[in-house]
This record gives structure tokens, sequence and C-alpha cells, in this order.
């Protein structure tokens, strides 16, 4: 029994040194840190979501507070703090969250004028209660894109439309001269009149007829009546 005293307390003493050591690094790492006071709210809080974005932010008290990626957000005395709670629950965050970066410095002037970047601004004011359970589906379906576009409906322009200060026009075709008017309509042609008169000739043109040629002598019934181009008849 003796003997196994010692070997039982060496044993001991290996196990907890390592536990020791462990927490003395964790207990560091945070030593020195102060943690923010609690925001103390007589009703639960209601956030605006910020156009643009899936941030939203706690715009009726005088501290940044900030929902975004299922946590709650908010800066102090140079350090960024975060908690699954708006009231209580703050642990340190090392750095500036990437969210903050979209975040506009006047976005609490934007919320009393009613305004977003110069255009008439709808708020959407959201209960703390809501973001919970509903942050990760409004993010995935975009639920505020479909919403007048985070309540800023100028902001947003319809698919497939020109550019106002574009307009496009076909070229102007050239003027054909059969298209500047319409055309004269011909003149009527007359009844008994025949469509083509051929010009007189041979022995037409003097007055011979058929009859006269084939009496080309002159001579008998046929020849009294040829013309001047047949001489032997007046003989």
């Amino acid at each position: 029994m003796k003997r196994m005293f010692p070997g039982m307390l060496l044993l001991a003493v290996l196990t907890v040194l390592p536990l020791s050591a462990k927490a003395g690094v964790d207990v560091g790492v945070h030593i020195g840190i102060p943690l923010p006071p609690p925001i103390v709210f007589s009703v639960p809080p209601v956030t605006i979501v910020i156009p643009e974005t899936y941030i939203y932010a706690v715009p009726d008290v005088p501290h940044d507070l900030f929902f975004y990626g299922g946590f709650w957000w908010r800066p102090w005395e140079g350090r960024w703090y975060r908690s699954p709670r708006y009231d209580k629950g703050w642990a340190y965050y090392q750095g500036v969250p990437a969210f903050y970066r979209h975040v506009p410095p006047a976005w609490r002037d934007d919320y009393r004028n009613r305004r977003w970047k110069g255009h008439p601004w709808n708020r959407h004011r959201v209960p703390a209660s809501q973001l919970p359970r509903n942050w990760r589906g409004w993010e995935r379906d975009k639920h505020w894109e479909k919403q007048q576009h985070w309540g800023v409906p100028a902001m947003k322009t319809p698919r497939g439309a020109p550019p106002p200060h574009r307009s496009v026009q076909p070229p102007a075709r050239p003027e054909h001269p059969d298209m500047r008017g319409p055309k004269p309509r011909p003149e009527p042609r007359a009844m008994n009149r025949p469509p083509h008169e051929p010009k007189p000739h041979g022995s037409e043109r003097w007055g011979y007829g058929h009859q006269g040629e084939k009496h080309g002598n002159g001579k008998g019934e046929g020849g009294k009546g040829h013309g001047r181009g047949h001489g032997n008849g007046d003989r």
C-alpha cells in the first residue's frame, strides 16, 4: 500500500497540470479587456433593415446595435462584442466584423429624414423577436429586395427597360420616286377610237385601195378608180 501511494500521487499531479495550464491560457487571452455594460430595454427593441443589405439596426437607442448572421453586435470603447441576445451575454470579438463596412456612417440621419441616397424611404420596422428564426430564410429568398427594393422603389430599374436618356429609332429610309405621292390616273380611252392607229404607208398613204392593186394596168372598171401613180389608166 505504501509503495502504491507515491505512484498515485504522481499520476494525480500529471493529470492536473495540463488542465491548469490550459485554463491559464484561456483566461490570459481576455485578461484586461472589459465587457460592455448591458443595454436596458423596457420593451423588446424594434429594428430596421438597412437598404441593399441584410443588416438590421436598432434606431431607437443612442448606442450602435446591429443584428447580422445570427448574432447581435455592438462596438464599445474601440472594441467589438457579440452575443446571441441583445441585452446580455456579450463576448469580445477580435477585429471589426466584415459586415460593418456596408453600414453607412450617416444611416441614422437617413432614418430620421426618411430618405435613402436622395430617394423616399419607406422604412421596414422589424421586431427583434422575429430575427433569430427568420434572418436566414429572408436572406436566402431575397425577401427585402422583393419588398419594393428595401422600401426604396425609386432605386429599382425595371428589367429589360432601356436607359431613359437613350432612345433607339430606326434609320430613315430613302424616299423612292414612286413613293412620293399617288400616281396620276391615265385618261380613259374613247370607246370608238382603236387602241393603236398605225401610220399610213405604201399605197394606203396616197389613197390606193386594194382593188387598184388588183387591177394594176388601169383598164376596165378598176382603172378609173386609181390615182396619179398609174399613168396608163388615163391614156
